[in-house]
């Protein structure tokens, strides 16, 4: 019989049964060691977990103290007298799952230890939305893919790329926007692995010489994950990518995303305006979608109806309604947009303008009342208003309907468990247009590698902005066709603060390194910076 309470009461209720509370579980030994007594089922069903052993008794955390039927199975099962100690229930799901992660090197053991025969897969051996956790499956290749895509969960991954050569099978993870090479296994296993991941796509197995898309749903602890997988057919087989969609490293909110205080108050300022464009540019995998999430999810309200046109959509947003497109079905960005319009929209989200057909129904929709906010893939903000115009857009237009322009980058955090101070080299400090006088003791910072990075000295990554509202000047400067140095001059003296300055800001405040914002800024950027 269990009851629900909240914390407090559970914990005075532990009390007076006499039984230990513990705030913290994650260094007892049986979970420090990931030494796993019972299935990771019943651990999960039950919300208990054996903490530490004797060979007297098991010290077990649990999260309901009057759950004396889940103690009472545990005693069944281990065959000793247990110990219970409360912890909260969150604590205790924690836990489990860092209990039940993958030991590091598991796939390296297992590429060395695969000596069986493949045997071949079918589709009835995959069941969507099964817990990668529960590692039951016997069959080499099913536990080599579960292997493979539990590593880079659990290191953070955004994407896995599986790449055949003549020789073996290279395998590489994109980690905080970087591909780094894993374990490979052996070249004969290719095919039975490409195989196992269409199996669980719901590809075509017998295809290869065409490009295929698909989508997987798996769990990992309890929390939905979604990839998106590509495969091309190769000289030497397909190769295929998958993109990791997981709502768990998604951080959504305006103050969460990395913007200095000046530029988040403009930026709010432009996405809570009635009507007008805004646009948000960068490279692919530069968090633009993060950004107009984050946008989204801040004006939200039961007064407000929001529609969103994407390809695809990458994340589900409570109280939104989120359209992808379909090009087999000639449902575009152009066409989903003219049917927006009819459905009394207050805010729409374009995934992004492409052309000139969609750049031009975005404009009319902003000047007859909606905020429209969208992508582009530029340089810079001021790049946006000159690539609008070579698609055909009219200046007068850009002019009367954008309300500004951020552009943004994603660079490498400096991993703060191998985090050093070194004296930078005059070189660097000119590249940076920095004076060591300047700096906290003269000092920068830099990453050692350790084994919570991988070795890379980086962990996590920040947003660099460059907002350029659309100030008087600007407008008469599109209206003129001024190029994008030009524009960016007069934005310059708005005092619009570029993303290698920021990204500066972020390399004296010891958050990242000078070789970070230099690999993601433009080359010669830093020359603009005191114009």
């Amino acid at each position: 019989m269990t009851i629900a309470q909240n914390t407090e009461d559970t914990k005075a209720l532990a009390r007076r049964f006499g039984i230990r509370i513990c705030e913290e579980i994650a260094d007892f030994p049986l979970v420090r060691d990931k030494i796993q007594l019972i299935p990771y089922s019943f651990a999960k069903q039950k919300g208990l977990l054996p903490l530490e052993q004797n060979e007297k008794e098991i010290v077990v955390a649990i999260s309901d103290p009057l759950d004396l039927e889940a103690l009472e199975e545990l005693r069944l099962y281990l065959q000793k007298p247990l110990v219970p100690v409360y912890c909260s229930k969150s604590t205790i799901e924690s836990s489990i799952e860092q209990c039940y992660r993958q030991k590091e090197g598991e796939a390296k053991r297992l590429f060395s230890d695969l000596s069986n025969p493949i045997r071949s897969l079918h589709k009835e051996e995959t069941i969507e939305g099964y817990d990668l956790l529960e590692q039951n499956d016997q069959n080499p290749v099913i536990r080599m893919v579960n292997t493979i895509i539990l590593e880079a969960i659990q290191q953070g991954a955004s994407d896995i790329h599986l790449e055949p050569t003549d020789n073996e099978l290279n395998i590489r993870f994109r980690i905080d926007g970087v591909l780094l090479r894993r374990d490979t296994p052996p070249r004969e296993a290719a095919s039975a692995i490409s195989t196992r991941i269409k199996v669980m796509a719901k590809m075509d197995i017998a295809e290869h010489r065409l490009p295929q898309d698909g989508r997987i749903k798996l769990n990992h602890g309890g929390r939905e994950i979604d990839f998106r997988v590509s495969t091309i057919p190769t000289v030497y087989g397909e190769r295929i990518a998958l993109r990791i969609l997981d709502r768990g490293n998604v951080v959504l909110g305006m103050e969460k995303i990395g913007m200095e205080e000046k530029t988040l108050k403009a930026f709010r300022r432009l996405i809570h305006a009635p009507e007008g464009i805004v646009l948000v540019t960068g490279p692919t995998g530069s968090g633009k979608t993060t950004t107009l999430y984050s946008a989204i999810s801040e004006i939200n309200s039961d007064e407000m109806n929001i529609l969103t046109i994407e390809d695809p959509v990458e994340y589900k947003l409570q109280g939104i309604s989120q359209m992808n497109v379909n090009p087999r079905i000639e449902l575009d960005f152009a066409k989903g947009l003219r049917h927006f319009l009819r459905q009394d929209p207050d805010v729409i989200m374009i995934g992004e303008i492409r052309d000139r057909e969609t750049a031009e129904i975005a404009i009319q929709a902003s000047l007859t009342g909606h905020l429209v906010l969208s992508t582009l893939h530029t340089n810079d903000a001021p790049s946006a208003l000159t690539r609008l115009a070579d698609m055909g857009v009219e200046p007068y237009l850009l002019a009367s309907s954008i309300l500004g322009v951020l552009a943004q980058r994603l660079v490498r955090c400096i991993c703060p468990n191998c985090r050093i101070s070194y004296s930078p080299s005059v070189d660097e400090l000119d590249e940076l247009g920095l004076q060591k006088e300047l700096l906290s003791d003269g000092n920068l910072f830099r990453g050692e590698g350790c084994k919570h990075c991988f070795g890379s000295g980086y962990k996590g990554r920040h947003g660099i902005y460059e907002l350029m509202p659309m100030h008087a000047k600007i407008k008469t400067q599109v209206m003129k066709s001024a190029d994008a140095q030009e524009l960016r001059k007069t934005a310059r003296s708005y005092q619009m603060m570029s993303l290698f300055e920021h990204g500066r800001r972020l390399v004296t405040h010891g958050l990242t390194t000078s070789a970070e914002i230099l690999r993601v800024t433009r080359i010669g950027e830093g020359a603009q910076i005191e114009e």
